[in-house]
C-alpha cells in the first residue's frame, strides 16, 4: 500500500514590473502571501520571472538588442542577494516551498535559473537551464547540469526544469 500526500500548489501567473526589478520582487512576495492564504504549500513562478523574461530577444536582432540586454544584466538576480533573501523570508514566515525563475547574474554571464526554497526559507536548489535554445543563446550562458536533481522539502522531493 502506498501512502500518498496531497499537496496544494499555486502556479502564479502575474506580470512583472518591467521598469522595476524591486517592483517585481514585491509582487513575488505578495503573491506568495496570497497563495499561502489560499492554502498553497508550493508556490511556483514562471521561467525567468525576475526581473522579467527577455522578450526583446524575439523581436530585435542581436545587433539591435544591446541596450535591452545591458538593462536585463543590470537588474538580474545575484544568488545569494537581496532577491533571494526576500523570497527566503517569505517562504520561512509562511512555511511554504517556493520555486522562482530568475535571470541570474554570475560574474559576466546571465543564466536562466530556477531557485527552490524549502519551507524553512533555505535555498535548496539552484538549477540553470543547460542549453538555451535559438535566440536565447544570445541572452543566457549554458548551465552545467549540477542542478539536475531533486531535493527533499517538507512537501516531498521536488526538482525543476524549464522548457
Amino acid at each position: 500500500m502506498s501512502l500518498q500526500k496531497i499537496v496544494r500548489a499555486a502556479a502564479v501567473q502575474i506580470a512583472p514590473v518591467f521598469d522595476s526589478a524591486d517592483g517585481t520582487v514585491e509582487k513575488v512576495c505578495q503573491a506568495i502571501v496570497d497563495a499561502a492564504k489560499e492554502g498553497a504549500e508550493l508556490v511556483v513562478f514562471p521561467e525567468t520571472f525576475v526581473p522579467y523574461y527577455p522578450y526583446f530577444s524575439f523581436v530585435l536582432p542581436p545587433v539591435a538588442s544591446s541596450s535591452e540586454h545591458l538593462k536585463l544584466y543590470e537588474h538580474a538576480v545575484v544568488v545569494p542577494g537581496p532577491v533571494t533573501n526576500a523570497v527566503a523570508a517569505q517562504a520561512r514566515s509562511l512555511g511554504v516551498v517556493v520555486v522562482l525563475g530568475v535571470n541570474e547574474r554570475d560574474h559576466d554571464s546571465l543564466y536562466n535559473t530556477q531557485l527552490i526554497f524549502d519551507e524553512t526559507g533555505a535555498l535548496v536548489l539552484k538549477r540553470r537551464k543547460i542549453t538555451p535554445t535559438f535566440h536565447e543563446r544570445m541572452i543566457w550562458g549554458q548551465g552545467d547540469a549540477s542542478g539536475l536533481k531533486v531535493v527533499e522539502t517538507g512537501i516531498g522531493r521536488i526538482g525543476a526544469l524549464a522548457c
